[in-house]
């Protein structure tokens, strides 16, 4: 079982309490990913939210004329595959690699309905979160849009 306390270095994880986070760690599993490694590419299923424990993570697309289009760098604590999963769909809408040595949570798709099923209190902390993070994305793609638009 996961230790609890690495759990609360998790941004989505930050309102769960002790006990809350005792119930995630029943369920949460850990892996490795060597740099350059493909953790899931545009097309996969969907298997679960990640979380990164150490490590980077590069999140991309393709363009339909072929370049690789960087949409972000993530590091310790943050998280990724959420709108895959609260989206409810079974594909991933785009491709994440380590580009580190990396070391990652994840909570199964399964895993996540449980909590929704029976952990309603913990699941709103946790989808709060997201909807937090989300925007906060949102504000700066806009931000990074309007320089875009702006230098032109």
């Amino acid at each position: 079982m996961v230790n609890i306390s690495d759990l609360k270095s998790q941004i989505l994880f930050h309102s769960l309490t002790d006990n809350e986070l005792e119930v995630i760690a029943e369920r949460i599993r850990e892996e490795s990913v060597p740099q350059g490694k493909t953790i899931f590419k545009e097309g996969d299923p969907t298997v679960g939210i990640y979380l990164i424990k150490s490590g980077k993570v590069e999140i991309t697309k393709v363009t339909p004329d072929g370049w690789k289009q960087t949409l972000a760098v993530l590091t310790d604590g943050r998280f990724f595959g959420e709108l895959s999963v609260v989206e409810d769909k079974k594909f991933h809408g785009a491709n994440a690699t380590a580009i580190e040595n990396t070391e990652l949570y994840l909570i199964k798709t399964e895993d996540f309905k449980f909590l929704e099923d029976n952990h309603p209190g913990t699941m709103y902390k946790i989808m709060k979160t997201i909807a937090r993070v989300a925007s906060k994305n949102v504000h700066e793609m806009n931000d990074k849009l309007v320089k875009v638009l702006i230098s032109y």
